[in-house]
């Protein structure tokens, strides 16, 4: 056991990356083989998460199953460090979760099946090293190991929609995406090069984020300049978090894509943005981030706002859910602009609450485009008597979704809320968190509004002739829609688990505050 704690962290980046590498030697002309070679490596994975996660021990806390690898000495000391706390190992074990069914949902994919896997993948290696690295010239490699696959995996393998008057191709959703992303990593490298300069002025030359910390915690880092290099990181990350208005590129990249690479995009990848916003930005710049907090819970309150009206606007039922992607990742930046232990806990509990009720959408909307050839809500309408199971999952993520108590969502927001009400974030005589609580409540009802009505509409309307002909879901759709449906009732009945690990981390986190 104690050998396995050693190697834990470092295994469950290299299953992945190595799996990815042999991949490339498989033969292009048995794409099943490449499709159970992946679901062998996603299973190891799946298993070395579920380990990190229940060996965490929360009595203890700080960082655990603690490693490091020597790199690059004086002057950059560069070292690939590893390590898991209360914050990273709830998300270790979401990637491990949504790269399985990922896979699993992946076996529809007939055109360079072999190619597919490798970047997919080598994705969630990207994934696991974001979490779990304890040095920021390796989070940054791991950032952009995660990011990049996503151009090829949009532009080779997604889909394009047609509006009739206009066409949104693939391409531009995958070019969308990246350019947004890239431009987003940019600001990160400066941010990271302008603490590390800082660091060396002070003698401290080095990427390690718990040097860096301990750095920051004991004033030896100028508040000023936390505060010019702590918007670098939250405007950077907030990218990849879907942070309005750099928000765009996320639901055009969710209608291009295709059913797995939807399901890592809006589960994990969006997760890395707010997780960085609070590992980065938060641990490392405190001041900085002290001082930028009012306008963080500002944007955050607009995601919800504007995201679930947008979605409310919707015909398609992926840009639906891209744009309440974007009202709930807003529930999560709330969340961590609180500064309040409750706020912040409900912001890491929402990542992964969200992050398997959005898969669990998009493995549906996947199985209903597969059959139906649309996904037009408008046209669609009755689907309940032909796709019985598919509807009882939908509607179980669309409550999960609004927040209805016995589902992992409505704690995760109700925390939100508690912590909003409580904060004392304020935009001078303005009192920006108790505003920003009362508005989100708003955004949650609107989010009950679309999502009832897409229902209703959709699956529980009179049924059309059209769509006689359309069958239930697969056994492998039915299998993973099930395990997701299981995890959104077994957290919303007992968060407790997930919770006291949360909750230790985030109290060692909110002592620089």
């Amino acid at each position: 056991m104690q050998a396995l704690d050693q190697a834990a962290l470092f295994l469950i980046v290299l299953a992945p990356l190595a799996g990815s590498l042999l991949a490339m030697f498989m033969s292009r002309d048995r794409p099943k083989d490449a499709w159970y070679f992946a679901i062998l490596v996603a299973a190891v994975t799946l298993a070395l998460s579920i380990y990190i996660f229940v060996r965490y021990d929360y009595t203890a806390g700080g960082y655990q199953l603690s490693r490091s690898f020597g790199w690059l000495g004086a002057p950059l000391d560069i070292n690939l460090s590893l390590g898991v706390d209360g914050i990273s190992a709830p998300l270790v074990l979401l990637n491990g979760i949504i790269l399985m069914g990922g896979v699993l949902i992946a076996q529809t994919i007939k055109h360079r099946t072999r190619d597919f896997f490798v970047l997919l993948l080598a994705l969630g290696a990207g994934v696991f090293g974001v979490f779990i690295v304890r040095d920021l010239f390796f989070l940054f490699f791991f950032y952009e190991l995660a990011v990049l696959p996503m151009y090829l995996l949009i532009g080779v393998w997604g889909s394009s929609t047609d509006f009739g008057t206009f066409l949104r191709t693939k391409e531009y959703g995958a070019m969308k995406l990246m350019l947004y992303l890239v431009a987003g990593s940019v600001l990160i490298w400066i941010g990271i090069l302008a603490l590390y300069l800082e660091a060396g002025q002070q003698g401290v030359s080095t990427f390690d984020m718990a040097k860096l910390s301990d750095l920051a915690r004991d004033g030896g880092l100028d508040p000023t300049v936390q505060r010019w290099i702590f918007p670098l990181f939250m405007i950077g990350f907030g990218v990849l978090a879907g942070l309005w208005p750099f928000h765009t590129w996320s639901p055009d990249g969710h209608v291009a894509a295709p059913t797995s690479v939807s399901m890592l995009h809006a589960g994990v990848l969006m997760k890395l943005g707010a997780y960085g916003i609070i590992r980065v930005g938060m641990d490392l710049t405190p001041a900085g981030a002290e001082f930028w907090m009012p306008v963080l819970i500002g944007l955050g309150t607009v995601n919800v706002l504007y995201g679930a009206i947008s979605a409310m606007s919707q015909g398609d039922l992926k840009y639906v859910i891209g744009y309440s992607s974007v009202s709930h990742m807003g529930y999560v930046l709330m969340g961590i602009a609180t500064l309040h232990p409750i706020g912040v806990a409900g912001a890491v509990l929402q990542m992964f609450s969200h992050g398997i009720m959005t898969a669990l959408f998009f493995v549906l909307v996947g199985a209903i485009y597969d059959r139906a050839h649309i996904r037009d809500s408008h046209i669609l309408n009755g689907l309940f008597k032909r796709m019985g199971v598919v509807s009882f999952c939908f509607a179980i993520a669309g409550l999960a979704s609004l927040g209805l108590p016995g589902f992992s969502g409505f704690i995760a927001e109700f925390m939100v809320f508690t912590g909003a009400f409580q904060s004392d974030v304020r935009l001078g005589f303005v009192p920006m968190a108790l505003l920003a609580g009362g508005l989100g409540v708003v955004g949650a009802a609107i989010t009950a509004v679309y999502i009832l009505r897409l229902l209703a509409r959709t699956f529980f309307g009179e049924a059309d002739r059209q769509w006689a002909h359309l069958t239930d879901a697969s056994p492998v759709e039915k299998g993973v829609a099930g395990a997701f449906v299981l995890i959104l009732v077994v957290v919303g009945v007992w968060p407790e688990p997930f919770l006291r690990v949360i909750n230790v981390s985030v109290a060692t986190l909110l002592e620089a505050f």
